[in-house]
């Protein structure tokens, strides 16, 4: 479970609604009794449903959630039937919505990607990155993890990830045996993983003993080929696609070998159409 402090619910909630709803309030409605749904047009894999439930309970709203986050759901499902004050209900309505819409959309798209690429390989995973759209993390996190997929790195204290641009600022950018033994030995609880960006390079970071190479913007032909070598070369290191990865492009990627993708195109995902009716009673 991914931990969202309440002030980050609360946040939500600000951004629109600190004022209350004057419409509302001009027209005299704000003390009658309403109910509102929230239903999927679309339907697909679901998320959003334990923040969406926690805002509206924020507002004192009560309701009843149909649905988990990670379903897989049909068309014109309602998942929420939520009752309160019409006042209430308007400030809920367009928060809500919109993190119920975006939740959606990255939970649907990852689910996708996460079907096909099981289709030909059952044991691999789709890892989404930190590349996330700014003040989204949270709420991308879990939905992805919602949709299938797994965290390739919430944050860059978590893990070791060697990459181009930190070799570069090394005496010998080269010498790839020294950065692998020097971070083997400053952070022994954690497994290595190189970035190349060729193939000479993945073949240099294999032989130096990486535990993960992790193939930046090769072509499944690319990484097919590689992956063959490394079966002679070093059976230990795994190999893993970064760059590209989405949903037009994870059926090729699936079928070169390699059981581990890397990926931000989620993040990116259109959102699904939430359609929201209030009304008395």
């Amino acid at each position: 479970m991914i931990y969202l402090p309440n002030s980050f619910i609360d946040q939500l909630l600000l951004d629109d609604i600190q004022y209350g709803d004057l419409t509302t309030r001009s027209l005299g409605l704000h003390t009658q009794a309403g109910t509102m749904t929230l239903v999927s047009k679309q339907g697909g894999c679901i998320s959003g449903i334990d923040v969406a439930s926690r805002m509206l309970n924020k507002l004192g709203i009560d309701f009843q959630a149909n649905y988990r986050d990670g379903d897989v759901v049909p068309e014109n499902s309602c998942l929420i039937k939520a009752s309160g004050t019409v006042e209430a209900l308007h400030q809920a309505w367009k928060a809500v919505q919109n993190v119920l819409e975006w939740c959606c959309g990255v939970s649907h798209y990852t689910h996708q990607m996460v079907s096909l690429l099981k289709r030909y390989q059952p044991d691999a995973q789709l890892a989404c990155t930190r590349k996330t759209v700014p003040g989204t993390k949270l709420l991308a996190l879990t939905a992805i993890i919602a949709g299938g997929a797994i965290i390739h790195r919430a944050g860059s204290a978590e893990s070791i990830l060697l990459f181009t641009n930190h070799r570069r600022c090394l005496a010998d950018p080269d010498d790839w045996h020294s950065h692998i033994h020097t971070l083997r030995e400053a952070a022994p609880e954690k497994q290595i993983i190189v970035e190349a960006d060729n193939r000479q390079q993945a073949t240099l970071a294999i032989e130096a003993g990486a535990d993960i190479v992790q193939l930046d913007k090769f072509s499944p032909a690319q990484i097919r080929q590689l992956h063959q070598q490394i079966q002679t070369q070093n059976r230990l290191c795994r190999l893993s696609a970064a760059g590209g990865i989405n949903l037009q492009t994870i059926e090729a990627y699936a079928q070169t070998g390699i059981t581990l993708f890397v990926t931000s195109a989620p993040y990116y995902a259109p959102p699904r159409d939430i359609k929201v009716n209030i009304f008395t009673g």
